[in-house]
């Protein structure tokens, strides 16, 4: 899916009015389609069929939202590119960005946790525990998967992993104490 906050971001020649006209001439013939797919993304969004079809199978209503970890830099982490970051839950000079090696758990769509380039620091976004263990677990998933080797958190939000809110959401994940912190190894 393409749309005018996410082509601003890579920087393209001639910006969106200049994609404009080959998205137009696409759409008319019928190989891409107009619409306002993703809520706050504004109305100039266009998707392949395909693509628009999977996003409305997959649209949830239940209670049980899908976690999912990203890299930091992915094209479908919409945070820092299309959508401002979310403000992390404690005052910290760390700060989210669309760094390479960093990584993102989002929990039905929204950022829940972001964890700096080599994991030594993880920022919460949310107060809701259930979020929190959702996102946990995903990160201990991405661990167990071989998706990352280990994770070696040592602060989360701005103080010591053992000591923090987020430690007893980690153990319950997995991550076991160390004397720097938090570890989870595949």
């Amino acid at each position: 899916m393409l749309t005018r906050g996410a082509l601003d971001t890579e920087r393209v020649s001639g910006g969106f009015s200049a994609v404009y006209k080959v998205l137009r001439a696409m759409e008319e013939s019928g190989r891409c389609r107009r619409g306002y797919v993703v809520e706050g993304l504004g109305a100039a969004q266009f998707a392949v069929p395909g693509a628009i079809d999977r996003l409305r199978a997959s649209s949830r209503t239940d209670e049980e939202a899908q976690a999912v970890v990203l890299a930091a830099a992915d094209p479908a982490q919409p945070y820092g590119a299309a959508l401002e970051w979310p403000s992390p839950v404690s005052d910290t000079r760390h700060r989210p960005g669309r760094k390479a090696g960093a990584l993102v758990v989002l929990v039905a769509g929204e950022a829940v946790l972001y964890v700096e380039r080599g994991g030594k620091s993880l920022l919460s976004f949310s107060d809701d525990e259930a979020a929190l263990r959702q996102a946990a677990g995903a990160l201990a998933r991405a661990v167990r998967e071989g998706w990352l080797d280990q994770l070696a958190v040592q602060r989360t939000d701005g103080e010591g992993a053992l000591g923090s809110r987020m430690a007893e959401i980690l153990t319950e994940a997995g991550f076991r104490a160390t004397p720097k912190g938090l570890r989870l190894r595949a």
